[in-house]
């Protein structure tokens, strides 16, 4: 793996060995930020399902201002902080230990959140925390999102997710080989009728 573009172009990155971890290709990455790049720059991203930060380093790399990468697995999270160590990426990041949803949970005291982007990568056996994580960035956590955000998940082009989670709708289905990825945005909260 590789760093496509960017300040950090053409860098190598480590991947976990193993089936536990599949790291988004460097075909797919380079699409998903092809579609990104008018909002990455200064951009605040919030990597959920890490692996080997590929997708949140990318960021980086392409000028967002933090980065937060958010992995449990003990094997991922060492390959994740050796990329970062090699690659001298210090400044505007963070690694979090844990699972996602106690990781949104916690986020609740953050007030400074309000991430730009989302992206989101689960292992594709785990069709449970799609709706577990999407539900909840579009519902209980959808305060950590910006007004504008974007919320990107990747999963296996045969799964289907839902066209809306609470305030998400999605706006984009890519797909790409076997995979795909679902573009969602926050709608407007609805206003309150006067009766």
């Amino acid at each position: 793996m590789r760093v496509i573009a960017g300040s950090l172009r053409r860098r190598t990155l480590e991947a976990p060995r193993g089936l536990d971890t599949r790291p988004t290709s460097d075909r797919l990455r380079e699409t998903l930020f092809n579609i990104l790049t008018p909002r990455i720059e200064g951009a605040s991203f919030l990597d959920l399902y890490a692996g080997s930060g590929a997708v949140g380093i990318e960021a980086l790399s392409r000028g967002a201002r933090r980065v937060i990468f958010v992995e449990r697995a003990h094997a991922a999270l060492k390959v994740l902080r050796a990329n970062l160590d090699r690659l001298g990426l210090r400044n505007g990041i963070a690694v979090e230990n844990g699972s996602v949803i106690a990781y949104l949970r916690r986020e609740r005291a953050n007030t400074a959140a309000n991430f730009e982007i989302v992206f989101l990568d689960p292992p594709y056996d785990a069709a449970g925390e799609y709706e577990a994580v999407l539900g909840s960035l579009g519902g209980a956590a959808s305060w950590i999102l910006s007004e504008s955000a974007v919320v990107i998940a990747e999963h296996r082009r045969k799964e289907q997710l839902g066209e809306r989670y609470g305030r998400l709708e999605r706006t984009r289905l890519l797909e790409q080989g076997d995979a795909a990825l679902s573009f969602y945005t926050v709608r407007a909260a609805e206003p309150e009728s006067a009766e």
